[in-house]
């Protein structure tokens, strides 16, 4: 453990992204916020500072406790990050969007009614 590490090391370290390039390229697209502002992949994190992570489309608030630069296992891992991400709203709050199998082709005429009268329009 070391006092700073990149915060791309880091979340790589602690699991947040599979690969360290993954996490880097999270940074370069700016899915990546410490202590509110957009993170380099360089940019240094120590602990109490606070990582916002965009992930299919939802944000991950994270709170390093511990600054570690290598893969460990999983419980160590966990010790050193904080998750202060709020639950997810219930499913019954969320918009229902129709899906239709893959491959089923274009909908349609009446299909594409339907779906049509399903979104108000």
């Amino acid at each position: 453990m070391t006092a700073t590490a990149r915060v791309d090391a880091w979340l790589w370290a602690v699991r947040v992204y599979k690969t360290r390039s993954a996490a880097t390229t999270a940074c370069r697209a700016g899915h990546v916020r410490v202590n509110g502002e957009k993170a380099k992949a360089a940019q240094t994190v120590k602990p109490g500072d606070e990582v916002r992570v965009r992930i299919s489309g939802f944000d991950r608030m994270l709170v390093v406790r511990q600054t570690i630069v290598k893969r460990v296992g999983a419980s160590v891992a966990a010790e050193a990050v904080e998750d202060r991400t709020p639950p997810p709203p219930p499913r019954e709050l969320t918009a229902f969007v129709p899906v239709r199998d893959r491959g089923a082709g274009r909908p349609t005429k009446r299909e594409r009614r339907d779906i049509e009268k399903l979104r108000g329009r």
